[in-house]
């Protein structure tokens, strides 16, 4: 028992950790219902519909598989931050998991059949119970969690073993299943790869990669606060953002206002704020973009103003977003690093005053942002810029290495480089 423990605490570093628990609970419901009879419901829809409908589909293309170097992906954002291996080493092959959600590219990624996975869920009680000794809040808060992990690594150490890919790139390092495969590549001998997809904090599990390529300081900076980092370390930029480099916003104008939101905003808050917004600025257009998760309703925040349109993640990339946009407002997001990397100006504005996570990302600290505490000031800010937006960039070299420097728009010809040198992957280019 204490081998099974070992092996799923580490796949469910994150979520079962100290720091995790005690976010506020906006956070947490990201992950796992706060309402006890929806994580149970949760528990019971995932039994019969994935755990049982997977026994019953045929999902996987061995000759896809085999001897590849796999592109490991849990979402769309993975799968954009990785498509550029893709283009430049035609041997490499997107994959998931037979039921994960990958947006728009749900009908073109490889997928391993999960049919299997039922045959392991003995383990959970025993499971449940052992961390329930070691880890009683957590388990008692994310039971649904532990039970959604179950498996996955059993079923992937067999994958692995089957079709023998020839190396693993990821661009997720704490989802549980994405942890499963590392930990099941690492005891088959199997090289890895990570590349970072989005801004990470110190609550992330240690760098236990081959080899790991980071967009800047900053996600090295708090790596090493994770603990040891494994394999070897270089900082490469946003391979995802290259092509958007030649399309920085060169205005000194304000004329359209970007409201990034996410499930940790509250409904209430994101709608006082257009309301006062599109009153005091009745000249400016103003885009509302929800997280691609967010499947709240927004009908009557549409309806607050004819200056108010929509952009939706999960059919427009975050990047053609920005582009429309010359001032970027969220909470706690990391959609701020993406805006000031393209020189749209982003403020940080709270939109969950019941639970501040007091600058989560760092990004204020660090200058990458300015901050208002409160609507007035957010105002009088706007206000003093409308015709006189500022540059910001070179605010992000702290976060992506390349900005200013002769890979800046390169950093995917940089990273394909290090995994050439790297893996000795003959086929890149």
């Amino acid at each position: 028992m204490n081998k099974w423990f070992a092996l799923y605490n580490n796949i469910l570093y994150l979520h079962f950790s100290e720091g995790f628990y005690n976010l506020p609970e906006s956070a947490r419901n990201a992950v796992s219902p706060t309402q006890p009879i929806k994580r149970f419901l949760k528990v019971v829809g995932y039994s019969l519909v994935r755990l049982i409908g997977n026994v019953f589909k045929q999902v996987e293309q061995p000759e896809k598989l085999h001897g590849k170097v796999w592109l490991y992906v849990v979402s769309q954002n993975n799968y954009d931050s990785l498509k550029f291996i893709e283009a430049g080493f035609p041997d490499a092959v997107f994959v998931a998991g037979q039921s994960k959600n990958t947006g728009k590219y749900n009908a073109i990624v490889n997928r391993l059949s999960l049919r299997k996975k039922v045959l392991y869920y003995y383990k959970f009680l025993p499971l449940y119970v052992e961390f329930l000794k070691r880890k009683k809040e957590s388990t008692l808060r994310f039971y649904d969690v532990l039970f959604d992990a179950t498996g996955f690594y059993e079923v992937y150490l067999q994958k692995l073993r089957k079709y023998k890919p020839a190396a693993i790139v990821f661009a997720n390092d704490h989802n549980p299943d994405a942890r499963a495969m590392l930990l099941a590549a690492k005891a088959l001998g199997i090289k890895t790869a990570y590349i970072q997809h989005a801004s990470i904090s110190p609550l992330f599990p240690p760098l236990q990669f081959d080899l790991n390529l980071l967009e800047g300081q900053d996600a090295l900076d708090k790596y090493k606060l994770c603990g040891p980092i494994e394999g070897k370390v270089e900082l490469i930029g946003m391979p995802k953002a290259d092509a958007y480099t030649p399309f920085r916003n060169t205005s000194k104008q304000i004329r359209t206002i970007g409201i990034g939101c996410n499930l940790m905003d509250e409904l209430s808050e994101i709608e006082k704020l257009l309301r006062r917004l599109t009153t005091d600025f009745p000249t400016i257009n103003f885009i509302l973009r929800p997280h691609p998760r967010d499947k709240r309703n927004y009908i009557a925040i549409a309806t607050i103003s004819p200056n108010i349109s929509f952009s939706d993640g999960r059919t427009e990339s975050t990047f053609d977003y920005l582009r429309r946009i010359d001032v970027q407002i969220s909470g706690n997001s990391g959609i701020h690093l993406e805006a000031v990397l393209l020189n749209v100006w982003s403020i940080f504005y709270n939109m969950n005053p019941q639970e501040n996570l007091h600058d989560y990302y760092g990004f204020t600290a660090h200058g990458l942002v300015d901050a208002c505490v409160d609507y007035e000031g957010l105002s009088a800010l706007l206000q003093e810029h409308l015709q006189d937006k500022p540059d910001v960039f070179q605010r992000a070299k702290y976060y992506n290495a390349t900005v200013g420097t002769e890979f800046d728009g390169k950093s995917g010809e940089l990273a394909l480089q290090y995994l050439k040198e790297f893996y000795c992957w003959p086929g890149l280019n």
